[in-house]
């Protein structure tokens, strides 16, 4: 059994001695790393980084300088209680990325596994994101987002507070959201969809048939002349296969409202 590398710390980061430090960890200089932070094995911390928070942090993840994680919510109504951050493995953390532990104490900030968060994006306070989802430059998302799996939101995007994105959505660049953003969809200019990512589900291994019933709720939903509501409670019915259900779920439990196709002026969305 190979023996435990222990942390490799530069004599001018700040690291406090309650800080738990993971084998394998390397801290470069000028990094702060504050008491209550959890950070796993085989972590690289860059110069210029800041942990602070309630924050537990898996391994093999990297932060790049001038990252800060775990920091205060910008939350007005926060009055300063321990909450947390929880981040799986796998993370990669970009010049500046910010992102901030939640604002209540029953519940977390909470990202996933093998995400890529790039330069200058904000994660807020209490949001939810999976795992294996690229955030691009410049990226904000709002307190309480929620993002799921293999999601690209593009550079300069932003995600309104309590919104929803999908499995396998992707935002175009510069465009924001208001409303939820259902899976497998493209956002376009503001609160708008223009399709299906149909690059994505090929890469993902979606079958043809997939894709096609895809398509076929697609133009359901949202270019057909029907109610919106009775359109999803046929369509249900109509298209079973898990993929096509998944979409079929997700804007049936919309709080928000969705977001709507740029080709439609149907006044019934």
């Amino acid at each position: 059994m190979n023996a435990e590398i222990p942390a490799q710390i530069h004599p001018l980061a700040c690291v406090h001695p309650d800080a738990e430090i993971g084998s394998g960890v390397l801290v470069g200089p000028f990094a702060v790393i504050d008491a209550d932070v959890r950070l796993g094995s085989n972590c690289i911390v860059e110069p210029h980084v800041h942990l602070t928070g309630h924050t537990t942090i898996g391994p093999n993840n990297r932060f790049h300088t001038g990252a800060v994680i775990g920091d205060a919510p910008q939350d007005l109504k926060y009055a300063g209680a321990s909450t947390r951050l929880l981040i799986g493995s796998g993370n990669v953390f970009r010049e500046h990325a910010t992102v901030h532990r939640s604002a209540k104490l029953e519940e977390a900030t909470v990202i996933g596994d093998e995400n890529f968060f790039m330069a200058g994006c904000h994660v807020g306070h209490n949001c939810q994101i999976g795992s294996h989802n690229i955030i691009a430059n410049g990226v904000l998302l709002a307190g309480h987002v929620i993002v799921a799996d293999r999601v690209f939101l593009s550079g300069n995007c932003v995600v309104h507070q309590f919104c929803r994105i999908g499995r396998l959505a992707l935002m175009q660049g510069g465009s924001g959201i208001s409303k939820d953003l259902p899976p497998f969809c493209v956002a376009r200019g503001d609160n708008g969809i223009c399709g299906l990512n149909v690059i994505g589900l090929r890469r993902a291994g979606f079958s043809s048939a997939q894709r096609l019933e895809l398509r076929q709720v697609y133009h359901a939903i949202f270019r057909s002349r029907q109610r919106l509501r009775s359109t999803i409670e046929n369509a249900l019915k109509q298209y079973l296969d898990p993929v096509s259900q998944e979409l079929l779920q997700f804007a049936a439990t919309s709080q928000r409202g969705l977001c709507s196709d740029t080709s439609s002026t149907n006044p019934l969305r």
